[in-house]
């Protein structure tokens, strides 16, 4: 048995531990010379800066233990912090050293700069979600379920709006309801710890990618970078990889690449074309990250904020969180008007809103906006997704796209990656 897993993201190189972890040969082959894909390290004026800014919670239980299973020390490399909800000057929730779901009902309930009804109405809220098991019985968007459980207008824009973007990266107005409620479920409504918030401390390829891959070829297995596969062709008990570094031989092939790149893998292949079909459903949602370089005494009021403003969501602070004093990094999720401006004036804008919000705020030095434009699949209702499993033998999907609870998150594409790694060795047993 010798495994190819075409893809070196969080996916890939998850499925790829997994694999060699139980000693079972295995090449990974990734097209980029960095990797990470859509999580990644890029580097700008001798900074390592990453594709797209991305946080952890305390509910990645997998990409957690498989950090630590590579040597990737979570609590040097992830700042954790418990779990509070920061909207700069709007409303402040902190959740207490409390069993769940007591740290959650009494950060609720003890909100600074909502109402007395607001703060009773998003209790109400939740624990009517936890009576019912954070199911529903129909799908509907995220935005009607807020509306039917009367949460009102200024507590969905402050609280539930930005919770709901930042972890399904979907308008509020077009996501599940049922993967929001699974995430409030995993997260908030599971034990007090899985609220945390984990801030990187280093970039994105640091934090496990490229650990895992050291992981990888110190148990014999290969990690190919720059290496980008042409073809798939299945044949005889097995597959055919074609790349640059020419043609080999695999018995099971785990494809960890964007759907909108698996696709060109997939037609043609009569088995597969459900799949295709599949994956062609899937629409995507951008995700802009905005840097900004000040002068190094710059500081966010905390290491992450948010913001009620026309366009800026979520800000950064590097030099607090890895040591880049003076860079701030910006976080604008889903789709909006701002993927229609050009780059120089996005960053303007964004730096805009920063001084509107924090007051005497220097003209910014450098910018770089890296814009992912297709980082995530929209994560409507009721959306079919494929499964890791495929109807063609020893052909396997993962990514944060394939069939689970979860939106498109790291922690879904890491456990994509063990999902199909382990369905390879169950029929190896």
């Amino acid at each position: 048995m010798n495994i190819a897993v075409i893809g070196g993201g969080y996916a890939g190189m998850a499925a790829a531990v997994t694999l060699a972890e139980r000693g079972v040969p295995v090449t990974v082959f990734e097209a980029a010379a960095t990797l990470g894909g859509r999580a990644r390290r890029v580097e700008h004026r001798e900074r390592a800066l990453d594709n797209g800014l991305h946080i952890l919670i305390g509910a990645y239980r997998e990409s957690l233990r498989l950090m630590r299973l590579v040597g990737a020390d979570p609590g040097r490399l992830l700042l954790r912090l418990p779990f509070t909800w920061r909207i700069h000057e709007r409303l402040c929730l902190t959740a207490p050293v409390l069993p769940a779901p007591l740290h959650l009902l009494f950060a609720l309930t003890a909100a600074r700069g909502a109402s007395l009804a607001e703060r009773f109405s998003a209790a109400r809220f939740v624990l009517r979600m936890r009576r019912q098991g954070y199911a529903l019985d129909e799908d509907v968007s995220a935005a009607r379920l807020l509306e039917r459980n009367a949460q009102g207008e200024r507590l969905t824009r402050l609280l539930w709006k930005p919770l709901c973007v930042s972890a399904l990266n979907t308008p509020l107005e077009s996501a599940s309801a049922q993967v929001f409620l699974n995430v409030l479920r995993d997260s908030l409504g599971a034990g007090r710890a899985a609220s945390d918030l984990l801030l990187p401390r280093t970039d994105l390829s640091r934090l496990f990618p490229e650990p895992a891959a050291d992981y990888v070829t110190a148990r014999g297995g290969e990690v190919l970078t720059a290496q980008r596969v042409t073809a798939i062709d299945p044949g005889g008990d097995g597959f055919t990889v074609r790349s640059a570094a020419g043609d080999r031989r695999f018995s099971h092939v785990i494809c960890a690449l964007p759907p909108y790149h698996v696709k060109a893998f997939l037609v043609g292949l009569t088995a597969l074309a459900e799949v295709v079909e599949a994956v062609d459903r899937l629409q995507y949602q951008p995700i802009y990250s905005v840097y900004l370089g000040y002068p190094a005494p710059v500081r966010l009021p905390a290491p992450m904020l948010g913001f009620d403003s026309a366009l800026l969501q979520w800000a950064f602070d590097r030099g607090a969180l890895c040591g880049q004093e003076g860079v701030i990094g910006a976080v604008i999720s889903a789709e909006g008007a701002h993927q229609e401006l050009p780059h120089d004036q996005l960053a303007s804008l964004v730096h805009q809103e920063l001084q509107q919000q924090l007051k005497m705020l220097p003209d910014p030095l450098w910018f770089r906006v890296i814009a992912e434009k297709r980082a995530t699949f929209s994560c409507v209702p009721a959306l079919k997704r494929p499964e890791s499993a495929t109807p063609l033998r020893r052909f396997y999907l993962a990514g944060d796209y394939t069939a689970s609870d979860y939106p498109a998150t790291l922690e879904a594409a890491v456990r994509s990656g063990i999902s199909a790694a382990s369905m390879i060795l169950e029929s190896k047993a």
